[in-house]
C-alpha cells in the first residue's frame, strides 16, 4: 500500500511516499481502507520534534518506527475483520481516531475496534468525517467534561477558526452559553456564523483588557497563558489549555487556594464524543469547516499551509476518489 512517512523530525520536506505492506488483522482489530484523513498542528509539531521533551515518547534522536508514518483522524470503510469482532461488518462506513498509534496518512490502517471507532453518520462525505473527529471530541472533552459548561454561562474561545476552535464555539453554543471567540478579523465573520456574538480581533486588540468576565477561557492554540486571561476569568472561573505544560503546575497551584482554575488534560477515549458528534451531525446542527483539500502525494504540501497557523477549520488528505 502507498503510504507518507518520516524517518527523521524536521521541516515538511521530510516527509517521503513509500511502498509498506498491508498491515496485518489481528484478533480484535479491523483494517480500515482509508478514503480521507487530515494534517492537524498537533502532527506538524510532531514531525518537528516539538516540544522537545515530547521525544521521550516520540524517540530521542528520531522518531520511533511506530510514529514514522503519522495521521491521527481517519475515515473510511472496513476492508476486513480480525477474530473476535463484534461490533463491525464488511464495507461499514467508520471514522476514529487512532491516538498514540497515528498511521492514517496510509492507504490502510488496522485498529483494535475498542479503540475510538465509530460508524460515520449518513449524508456525512469521507472528508467530512475525518475533519470532525479530533477537533470536535477535544472541544467537548474540554467544554464537557472539565469546565461543564451549562446554560446562561459565558466561554471565550481562543483560536476560534481554527479546527479545535470551530467547534468550540459551536459546542459551546449547544451547550446553552455565550459565546465571544478571538482570531484574526479575516476570520470573524466565520466565527460570527458560527455562534459568536462577540468576536475580538487579536491583531487590533487585547482581549484581557475588555472588561469582559468568562466563566471558560478555551486557549485551542497554546497562545495565551493563566497569568494573563486572570483579569478576564470569572470567580470560579476555568481556564482551559490544550497545551502548555507550565499549566499543569498551574493547575495544582489554583486547586489549593482556589478561585479561577487551570483544568487540562489529553482527550484519548473519544467513544461518548463520537457519539455526541453522531447526534448532531444528524440533527442538522454541526457544521464542518473544511479550508483546503490535497491528495495523499501532497502531503508534504499540507503540512506547509498548516505550518504557517493560518488554516481555517480543517486540512483534509484525500486518498481516494470517494472521499468527497
Amino acid at each position: 500500500m502507498r503510504a507518507v512517512m518520516f524517518r527523521e523530525y524536521g521541516p515538511p520536506s521530510v516527509l517521503t511516499a513509500v511502498d509498506v505492506p498491508v498491515p496485518e488483522t489481528r484478533p480484535g482489530q479491523v483494517l480500515v481502507r482509508v478514503h480521507a484523513t487530515t494534517v492537524t498542528s498537533a502532527e506538524c509539531g510532531m514531525r518537528r520534534g516539538e516540544p522537545r521533551w515530547g521525544r521521550v515518547i516520540l524517540g530521542l534522536r528520531r522518531p520511533r518506527k511506530g510514529i514514522r508514518v503519522l495521521g491521527l483522524e481517519f475515515a473510511g470503510e472496513v476492508a476486513a475483520t480480525g477474530a473476535g469482532v463484534r461490533r463491525f461488518s464488511l464495507g461499514d462506513r467508520v471514522f476514529g481516531f487512532t491516538g498514540f498509534g497515528v498511521g492514517a496518512n496510509a492507504e490502510y490502517k488496522a485498529i483494535a475496534e475498542r479503540a475510538s471507532v465509530a460508524p460515520m453518520p449518513a449524508g456525512l462525505s469521507y472528508a467530512e468525517g475525518a475533519a470532525s473527529v479530533d477537533g470536535f471530541t477535544t472541544a467537548y472533552y474540554f467544554l464537557h467534561d472539565l469546565a461543564n459548561v451549562r446554560p446562561g454561562q459565558k466561554v471565550l474561545v481562543i483560536g476560534a477558526s481554527g479546527s479545535i476552535g470551530t467547534y468550540a464555539v459551536q459546542l459551546a453554543r449547544h451547550f446553552g452559553a455565550e459565546v465571544h471567540g478571538v482570531c484574526s478579523g479575516r476570520n470573524a465573520a466565520l466565527v460570527t456564523s458560527l455562534g459568536a456574538s462577540r468576536v475580538h480581533d487579536y491583531t487590533v486588540e487585547d482581549f484581557t483588557t475588555s472588561g469582559e468576565s468568562y466563566d471558560a477561557v478555551f486557549d485551542t492554540v497554546g497562545r495565551s497563558s493563566f497569568e494573563a486571561c486572570r483579569p478576564v476569568l470569572a470567580r470560579n472561573g476555568s481556564y482551559l489549555p490544550t497545551t502548555g505544560l507550565v499549566n499543569n503546575v498551574l493547575a495544582v497551584r489554583t486547586a489549593v487556594t482556589g478561585g479561577p482554575r487551570v483544568r487540562t488534560g489529553m482527550s484519548v477515549r473519544k467513544h461518548a464524543a463520537l457519539a455526541k458528534l453522531c447526534e448532531l451531525v444528524e440533527a442538522g446542527e454541526l457544521r464542518i469547516v473544511i479550508d483546503r483539500r490535497y491528495p495523499l502525494a501532497d502531503l508534504a504540501e499540507a503540512h506547509r499551509y498548516v505550518d504557517t497557523g493560518r488554516k481555517v477549520g480543517n486540512v483534509v488528505i484525500t486518498l481516494t476518489e470517494q472521499a468527497g
